[in-house]
This record gives structure tokens, C-alpha cells and sequence, in this order.
């Protein structure tokens, strides 16, 4: 059974006693799913895929030539280092480059065709907002690569960055404490990033409110669902990591096929202020 949290009126407090606010005034309810729905939100997330598979793989392929270019870039200009902190920081940034993913679901949800250039122009509804939170993810972002950046130094200043040098230093037992502390400030941020994006970044495109009501809801909504929010991440992760390990081919269908399940992630967990569903 999905229950209900969100916030109540005094006339509604008596009634849904499981009701948890978020504001004091009236604005969204969050429900609690199952620890399974996740794999409910991929197959819904598949059939989008399937049903714009033109829209969503152009959109998927044009992640694959930006990646694919940039670490060429980097490879060539003696920066390789960073392709390890750009790839991993790729996660906190994923939801506000996938907009247009999202308008596929939403038009696909109300029986409406789409094609890639109507869902870029998805980044118009609720401009100022979106872009609020494409700023706040990208700051994020670029604390994480400088963080990253001075781990290396600090623990490995005298390693020279190349391709070859970097792989044999991941593999060798010089590397672990390097890694454990990368891992652990970089799941920390990681933590924070999806906590006020999973559900807002959706919520911003199919809503006209504000960023912070967008982001204490998405707050609210993980910490309610902690179980299948968990599990939604691992999956993510993992959907991201494989497509990233084929030299980031397979992320032109994985990237897509998160984010349309994202999108059925925000439609099954929050519904309108005063109609619990």
C-alpha cells in the first residue's frame, strides 16, 4: 500500500495522521512506495525508450561524442587525471543535463509526440529555476574535481598523469589510500547531490514553482523512501558505471533509460498538495 507524507492543513491533520509537512503551507505530498518500485520505474522508464527511441538515443549519442571528445582532450593535454573525478562527478551533474529526457516521458505520458528538438526546448518551462538548480549541481560538481585534483597531488606528487602511468598506479596497493578517501568524500557529495535533485530537477519541469520547493520536497521525498531511494541509486550507479566501461558507448541507451525511470520515479512518489492518492 502507498502511504502518504507531505503536509497537512489543521482540518486535515485529524485525517491523515501519517502526514508529515514539509512546509507549513499547502504544496505536495509525498507518498512511501514499496522497496521494489524502482524496478517498476525502469520498466516504465524502458517503455519510453522504446516508444522515442529516435529522440532518446540522439540524445544519448550526443553524451557519448561530448564524453568521448572531452577525454581525448584531456588525454592529449596531459590532464588524463581528471578523467576519473569528471566521470564520477558526471552523477552529480546527470539530472539537469537529462531535461529533455524527462520531456519525452511527460509528452509520451499524455499521449503527445516528440521529437529531439522539442525536447531540448523543455529547458524554457521553468527557465530561472532550472537553471538555479544547473548552477547549484555545477558548483557542486566543480568542488568535487578540485577535491579530487588536490587528493591526487597530496597523496601522489611526484606520479606523472598520463594514461598508462594512472592505470598501473590504480592497480597497485599505493593507490588504496587514495581511494578509500576519495570514495568516502565522494559518495558524501554524491549523497548530498541526489538527495535534492532525484525528485526536484522532474518536479521543476512539470511544475511552475520554485527551486526550493522543488528541493526540500525531493529532500523529504528520499529521506521518506531512504529503502527504494537506496536502491534506486545503487541501480543508477550501476547503469552508469557499465555504460561508462565500454569507453562510454553503452551510456547512449543506459543514460537514457535512467532518466526516463527517474521521470516515473517523481510521478510515483509525489502527488498534488490536497489530493492524496
Amino acid at each position: 500500500m502507498l502511504r502518504l507524507v507531505g503536509h497537512a492543513t489543521g482540518r486535515e491533520r485529524g485525517s491523515m495522521s501519517e502526514a508529515i509537512p514539509v512546509f507549513a503551507t499547502p504544496g505536495p505530498y509525498i507518498r512511501r512506495v514499496s522497496v521494489d518500485r524502482p524496478w517498476a520505474w525502469l520498466a516504465s522508464g524502458w517503455q519510453d525508450l522504446i516508444a522515442a527511441w529516435r529522440a532518446s538515443l540522439a540524445y544519448g549519442l550526443a553524451l557519448v561524442g561530448f564524453s568521448v571528445v572531452l577525454t581525448l582532450g584531456l588525454a592529449v593535454g596531459g590532464w588524463f587525471y581528471l578523467v576519473l573525478p569528471l566521470a564520477a562527478g558526471f552523477m552529480l551533474v546527470a539530472p539537469i543535463l537529462a531535461v529533455g529526457l524527462y520531456e519525452i516521458s511527460r509528452r509520451h505520458g499524455l499521449g503527445e509526440a516528440v521529437d529531439l528538438p522539442v525536447a531540448l526546448r523543455a529547458y524554457k518551462r521553468n527557465g530561472v529555476q532550472l537553471a538555479l538548480m544547473g548552477l547549484a549541481l555545477m558548483l557542486l560538481h566543480l568542488a568535487w574535481v578540485r577535491i579530487a585534483s588536490l587528493l591526487f597531488v597530496l597523496f601522489f606528487p611526484q606520479i606523472e598523469s598520463g594514461p598508462a602511468q594512472l592505470l598501473d598506479l590504480l592497480i597497485s596497493g599505493a593507490s588504496l589510500p587514495f581511494l578509500v578517501v576519495g570514495t568516502v568524500i565522494g559518495a558524501a557529495l554524491a549523497v548530498i547531490a541526489f538527495s535534492v535533485s532525484a525528485i526536484s530537477i522532474p518536479m521543476l519541469l512539470d511544475q511552475p514553482i520554485s527551486a526550493p520547493v522543488a528541493i526540500a520536497t525531493s529532500v523529504v521525498a528520499v529521506r521518506e523512501n531512504w529503502r527504494p531511494m537506496a536502491l534506486w541509486a545503487a541501480l543508477i550507479v550501476v547503469f552508469t558505471g557499465v555504460g561508462m566501461a565500454t569507453f562510454y558507448v553503452g551510456l547512449a541507451i543506459a543514460w537514457p533509460l535512467v532518466a526516463h525511470a527517474s521521470w516515473h520515479a517523481y510521478r510515483d512518489l509525489v502527488t498534488e498538495a490536497g489530493a492524496p492518492s
